[in-house]
């Protein structure tokens, strides 16, 4: 059986399932108690497990993040929300230094189990310091865990992982999509780290995406289909580990490959994706493989600068009519 969740619900029934289960999960961060979070993910959690396990914190991303860290090298299980990873760059030296480091520096002896979570992308007319995505950014240091997802049924599965997992996990969400609905489970369940989805089948084409991106994807498929292209989507989940085996195989049943990626070209996640099917699927390929990201610029105010900034289904379905060598 399954309800529709929202996404922010989604994440919420995760986090009280799991503070349920373990009384060493708690929850910290700006306005998460008794405003009940600023997008209301954390809703109601003040009432029921009180403040000592729901804590507002100061606007001081790296202080409570080094708190974090140090509660988890003590036996507890934090859960950090930072109102949008936009604020958590402050708190980079304890995600990288510290957190990432933890279980190496110490020869094994101490784990760092921790989630660091909140929005990261664009969420509309925010500019340019509000409106970064950050999945390559965590996923370049080892010891890191990195998840990005949209489908509320992934976000609770997903989430009631890195809680459970002794490496700290970065949990990317998506700030407009929290009122996303969709379809979850009832009863416990876990969606494992380091797996990606076939969202949907094809045979003609390979698209990879993760987190919001996934909706114009998505939309791209069915527009290439009723001119009879067949699209196979993959939806990423985990950008650390990445899961390798799932693209490769539908490369070299579709021959072709787009990767469409929030974050700007350079050193991102769709290069990524790219360097390791070129490596493990050369022969299989019978087009260059093509991406579609962000324009490689910092993204404007203006709503048609916002538009023309980001990946939308126009621009995918271009680029799989250039990797089918289709002229318009």
């Amino acid at each position: 059986m399954s309800r529709t969740l929202a996404l922010r619900d989604a994440l919420r029934e995760a986090m009280i399932e799991e503070m349920r289960r373990d009384e060493t999960v708690f929850l910290m961060g700006e306005e998460v108690a008794e405003y009940d979070g600023a997008y209301k993910v954390s809703k109601g959690m003040l009432e029921e497990f009180g403040a000592k396990r729901v804590i507002d914190t100061p606007i001081a991303e790296l202080g409570f993040a080094g708190i974090g860290v140090g509660a988890a090298m003590n036996g507890l299980r934090p859960i950090v929300e930072f109102m949008t990873w936009n604020f958590a760059i402050l708190a980079f030296d304890q995600i990288v230094n510290n957190a990432a480091k933890t279980l190496s520096q110490s020869a094994g002896q101490f784990n760092c189990p921790i989630v660091f979570r909140g929005p990261s992308g664009s969420a509309g007319q925010l500019a340019q310091q509000h409106s970064q995505t950050f999945e390559s950014w965590m996923a370049n240091t080892p010891g890191l865990k990195v998840i990005s997802c949209v489908d509320p049924a992934d976000a609770k599965g997903l989430l009631k992982s890195a809680i459970r997992d002794n490496d700290p996990v970065c949990m990317m969400e998506a700030e407009i999509l929290y009122g996303h609905t969709g379809e979850v489970p009832e009863g416990e369940y876990l969606v494992p780290i380091g797996v990606a989805a076939v969202r949907r089948p094809g045979t003609d084409v390979t698209l990879v995406s993760f987190n919001k991106m996934m909706l114009p994807t998505l939309e791209a498929a069915e527009l290439l289909a009723s001119e009879g292209i067949s699209a196979e989507v993959i939806d990423l989940r985990t950008i650390r580990p990445l899961d390798h085996h799932t693209i490769i195989e539908s490369v070299k049943k579709t021959n072709r490959l787009v990767v469409i990626d929030e974050s700007w070209p350079f050193a991102g996640i769709s290069a990524e994706v790219a360097y390791e099917v070129q490596k493990y699927a050369f022969d299989y390929l019978d087009a260059p493989v093509t991406r579609v990201n962000a324009a490689d610029t910092s993204l404007p105010y203006s709503q048609p600068f916002v538009d023309a900034y980001l990946p939308n289904a126009e621009k995918i379905v271009k680029a799989v009519k250039e990797v089918a060598y289709i002229r318009y």
